[in-house]
């Protein structure tokens, strides 16, 4: 059985790499790609996998993950500037992809087994969502 959580955030972020030129990153990432940065409102559905405890009914107490939640993704990344408030990505381009794997990283140890962490799935706006299950 899974069960989802969501939970939505607001945060800009700068898609450019140091590895390419000024033409080579407005090429790649269009008008994200403008230092001043641009920001959405992130959705992030969190995928949990497991069997129903046969005394509560449930796969993971939702009180906890919400807490787990609110730690871990809601703090780090509400109302930040990507590239510059959150540690992970000073070096790396803060793509949806990448945010993702971020968060991936951030809530994989934090779920109590025996239920697991089946995907994160993040929308940076209604028509693009990365979705991160693990490496394979």
């Amino acid at each position: 059985m899974i069960i989802s959580k969501q939970v939505e955030f607001s945060a800009s972020h700068i898609c450019r790499s140091t590895l390419l030129s000024d033409a080579e990153n407005e090429s790649v990432y269009g008008a994200a790609a403008n230092p001043l940065s641009h920001g959405h409102n992130y959705l992030v559905d969190v995928a949990i996998e497991g069997t129903p405890d046969p005394v509560t009914g449930m796969i993971l107490d939702l009180k906890l993950l919400k807490e787990i939640l609110e730690a871990k993704v809601l703090h780090v990344y509400d109302h930040r500037l990507i590239n510059r408030e959150v540690d992970s990505f000073a070096h790396k381009v803060p793509t949806v992809e990448n945010i993702a794997i971020d968060i991936w990283n951030r809530l994989v140890a934090e779920i109590p087994p025996p239920a697991t962490l089946q995907s994160v799935r993040v929308h940076e706006t209604r028509e693009l969502f990365a979705e991160y299950r693990g490496e394979a």
